[in-house]
C-alpha cells in the first residue's frame, strides 16, 4: 500500500489505523517535503518504509517514487490511498479481492457512483467539472468510467511494469495520464462505490489549480485520441513489456 503524503500530520494516524493489516503486507509513505511533522509521525506509527523528498516534487512525482519503491520491494498488488482521510481504507478488502481473483487488473474507488461525492461535501463546482471532464474523456478515450479523478486506486504488478508512468507529469494531471496509459495498453478497469469526506484538514486544490488541472485533463484526452487514431506517436504510450 502506498500513501502520497503532503502536510498530512493531522489525518495520517486516523487513515493508518483503518488499514486492514490482515491483507496489507507493507505500507510505503512518501513525504513530499511537507511543512509539518508528517514523516516523523509516519515513523512513530511504525510505517515500514518512509520516503522523504528533499524538495517538493509534486503529486505526480510523489507517486512515481512510491510505485518505483513498491516494484522494487516485489509488490503484487499496489493500493494508492491519500492519507488525508478523504477516502476510507475499509474498501481495501473489496479492491484487493477484485484484483486477486483476476476480475480486473485495476480498480478505482469512485466518488460518483451512488452520489457519494455530493453527500460527502464535494463543492458543487467541482462536481460539475468532474462530470463534464469525465464525459469528455469517455468520448475521446473511448472508454466508460464514472470518473477519472479519484485518488483511490489499486493496480496489479503487471500494470505498473507495463505502462511508462515515469514519463508522466509531476503535477496533479499524472493521475489522468496514468489512466490514459492503462486504457491504451488494453487493461480493463473496475470501479467500486466509495464514500468520501470533504473537511478542513482534507487535501484539496484551489480554484486556480483546479483550472490548470482541468486544462491538463483536456490535453491528455486529446493526446490519447490522436494516439488512438494514429495521428500521433507519444513515448508515454510505449509499452515497457
Amino acid at each position: 500500500m502506498v500513501l502520497p503524503a503532503y502536510n498530512a500530520a493531522k489525518t495520517l494516524e486516523k487513515t493508518y489505523r483503518e488499514i486492514p493489516f490482515d491483507l496489507v503486507d507493507d505500507v510505503i509513505l512518501c513525504d513530499d517535503h511537507s511543512r509539518d511533522q508528517t514523516a516523523d509521525l509516519a515513523r512513530q506509527l511504525g510505517i515500514g518504509h518512509v520516503l522523504v523528498h528533499e524538495k517538493n516534487k509534486g503529486y505526480g512525482g510523489n507517486q512515481k517514487s512510491l510505485y518505483n519503491k513498491s516494484l522494487e520491494l516485489g509488490a503484487d498488488i499496489v493500493i494508492m490511498l491519500h492519507p488525508d482521510y478523504q477516502y476510507t481504507p475499509k474498501l481495501i478488502p473489496s479492491m484487493v479481492n477484485i484484483i486477486g481473483e483476476d476480475l480486473y487488473p485495476v480498480v478505482l474507488g469512485s466518488r460518483i457512483l451512488g452520489m457519494g461525492a455530493l453527500r460527502g461535501g464535494m463543492p458543487l463546482y467541482k462536481y460539475i467539472a468532474n462530470r463534464f471532464l469525465t464525459l469528455f474523456q469517455n468520448l475521446l478515450i473511448n472508454y466508460k468510467l464514472s470518473e477519472y479523478h479519484t485518488g483511490y486506486r489499486a493496480f496489479n504488478r503487471e500494470v505498473l511494469e507495463t505502462i511508462a508512468f515515469n514519463r508522466n507529469s509531476d503535477d496533479f494531471v499524472f493521475d489522468n495520464e496514468m489512466l490514459s496509459q492503462i486504457v491504451y495498453a488494453g487493461f480493463d478497469i473496475g470501479e467500486v462505490t466509495c464514500p468520501t469526506k470533504y473537511f478542513e484538514e482534507a487535501s484539496s486544490i484551489n480554484f486556480q489549480r483546479s483550472m490548470k488541472y482541468g486544462l491538463g485533463v483536456l490535453r491528455v484526452s486529446l493526446n490519447h485520441f490522436f494516439q488512438r487514431i494514429g495521428l500521433r506517436s507519444m513515448p508515454m504510450y510505449e509499452r515497457l513489456k
